[in-house]
């Protein structure tokens, strides 16, 4: 049994050679053959791509949980200087008043 199974095997690698021997000699096999080599390495920039996106993805969650922190731990401190701020901003601007231009019309 086990010669016949090596004879097996070694029918198919001689028939797998002349499959691979043949093909060259068919004009669109070299073009399919490219196509399928470029494919390939096209298939594995597309991996390199991605999983370089999933790393980036991890960084951004957690860049939003740290601004989640941040925005919930000073929230109080900050509406307060908001609040004082825009007060200040709006005293400023009632406070100073536009001199008026001289008008030279009554006295003809």
């Amino acid at each position: 049994m086990a010669q016949g199974g090596q004879d097996l095997l070694s029918k198919l690698a001689d028939r797998g050679e002349d499959v691979v021997g043949r093909i060259s000699d068919i004009p669109g096999a070299q073009r399919l053959l490219e196509a399928a080599g470029s494919l390939k390495e096209r298939v594995d920039d597309l991996q390199k791509k991605m999983r370089g996106l999933e790393a980036l993805e991890r960084r951004v969650a957690a860049l939003e949980r740290k601004v989640d922190q941040l925005s919930r731990s000073s929230a109080g401190g900050r509406s307060t200087t908001r609040s004082s701020a825009a007060k200040k901003t709006t005293t400023k601007r009632t406070t100073r008043a536009r001199p008026k231009p001289p008008t030279g019309g009554g006295a003809s």
